[in-house]
């Protein structure tokens, strides 16, 4: 039995859910991936244990409807898109209490995505402490990673900004930005969130004009 928490992704069948899915069971954390449908957990859960079968690697990895998969993890971290983001919240808002939620949500809104578009509260993760309420530890972290460079499993740098109120909670998402190969730095309190997640759109912006994948790297300290 792994000595790691059970990491709950809810949203999990989408690019970035399925990225961090991989990275995080290769380091032998025990995750279930959430989606709506059960049967679509199921199968993305499936084909992730195909792939590790396929590199000879043993993880614990399973399927479930995305409320019953946050009931029963350690840490939930929500990897849905901004238009399900409110929804969604409403719908974990019981079986998250007591527990560590990383919100990885940028506010994209289509068609102008590489444009700033922050909500009125500032920021999806300071919207998602609202809503949740003050019995959960919101981290805010990873808007600035490309989905397709976790789910390729090839070397990785680059940094992380993890935001939240609670210290503690930020470092517990530090290692867990650290298992997947990337360097988590604590970015200050959850308002700060709003930083990093109009950073989403900028970098779309930099991505289109020189066609890659650009992160971000922070310089000038060890």
């Amino acid at each position: 039995m792994s000595d790691k928490p059970t990491i709950a992704i809810v949203g999990g069948t989408g690019a970035l859910g399925t990225g961090l899915a991989r990275r995080w069971v290769l380091a032998g954390y025990p995750v279930v991936i959430g989606s709506r449908s059960a049967d679509s957990a199921v199968k993305a859960a499936e084909a992730l244990k195909d792939l590790l079968r396929e590199k000879g690697v043993k993880g614990a990895v399973s399927g479930a409807e995305n409320v019953e998969a946050a009931r029963g993890a350690d840490i939930v971290v929500l990897t849905v898109p901004f238009s399900q983001h409110a929804g969604a919240l409403v719908a974990l808002r019981d079986a998250v209490q007591g527990k560590l939620v990383l919100d990885t949500t940028a506010p994209l809104v289509p068609p102008r995505v590489g444009t700033v578009q922050l909500p009125a509260s500032g920021s999806a993760a300071v919207s998602t402490q609202v809503t949740l309420g003050e019995g959960v530890s919101v981290v805010s972290a990873f808007q600035t990673v490309a989905a397709d460079k976790l789910q390729a499993l090839e070397p990785m740098e680059g940094d992380v900004l993890v935001c939240g109120n609670k210290r503690e909670s930020c470092d517990k998402v530090i290692e867990l930005a650290q298992a997947t190969g990337l360097r988590g730095l604590y970015a200050g309190p959850l308002a700060n969130s709003a930083a990093s997640e109009a950073l989403t759109s900028v970098l779309i912006t930099i991505n289109r004009q020189f066609k890659c994948q650009a992160g971000i790297k922070l310089t000038g300290f060890k």
